[in-house]
């Protein structure tokens, strides 16, 4: 009931205005410096994220003047369906896979928000199962190119509301940020406007990613 609270709240958000802030296009994966690899909400408008991947790629571009920046939008439903996260994964990795194979020198920073946190946690092999709008892992990104990952961001992470964290390889990396009183990541929360706020967050992400590249 809560993760339908906050959807039906992101609707009525959007309506009101968010949907009319202007956004950065998503631009084709090339042989830049660092590849912003985001995967939205569920349902969220924008090109990476109107919440949340579109407001980090642009302070991102501020922070990181020295690095060029290419961004890519994972290509997963974004709905409630059953298999939604997982085909996100799959992409996740395949898009890395493929872009270092191409561009040998090109790093990562991996953006999730929501179900999208979901997806990176999936392909950093940490488990969504159980999670709201989780799945079971199923591809992760290759040990040889996890040293490409210069940072992972993460904002409402479902798995955090079962008691999960990522640990391991990437947890020094990892930013995972939950809004006080947001259900989908605190249990108990029931503050639903709470899972709509991170785009007040996107210059902290972007300086931790920043300090990581």
């Amino acid at each position: 009931m809560r993760i339908r609270l906050c959807l039906a709240a992101l609707s009525l958000v959007g309506g009101a205005g968010l949907a009319t802030l202007t956004a950065p296009t998503a631009t084709a994966a090339a042989c830049t410096d660092i590849n912003v690899v985001s995967a939205r909400g569920t349902f969220e408008p924008g090109n990476l994220g109107l919440i949340v991947g579109d407001p980090v790629y642009s302070a991102l571009q501020r922070k990181l003047t020295g690095k060029s920046l290419s961004s890519y939008a994972v290509d997963y439903p974004a709905n409630l369906s059953l298999t939604s996260a997982a085909r996100g994964n799959s992409d996740l990795v395949n898009h890395v896979r493929s872009q270092a194979a191409t561009c040998p020198d090109q790093r990562f920073i991996l953006v999730g928000y929501s179900q999208g946190a979901n997806v990176v946690d999936n392909s950093i092999g940490i488990s969504s199962a159980g999670a709201p709008v989780g799945s079971p892992i199923v591809a992760t990104i290759p040990t040889a190119l996890e040293p490409k990952v210069a940072a992972v961001l993460l904002f409402g992470n479902p798995i955090r509301a079962i008691g999960k964290s990522v640990t391991g390889t990437y947890q020094s990396r990892t930013l995972d940020i939950c809004a006080d009183g947001d259900p989908v990541c605190e249990s108990g929360g029931t503050d639903t406007l709470a899972h709509l706020s991170y785009r007040d967050d996107a210059d902290t992400a972007a300086t931790f990613a920043a300090g990581k590249v």
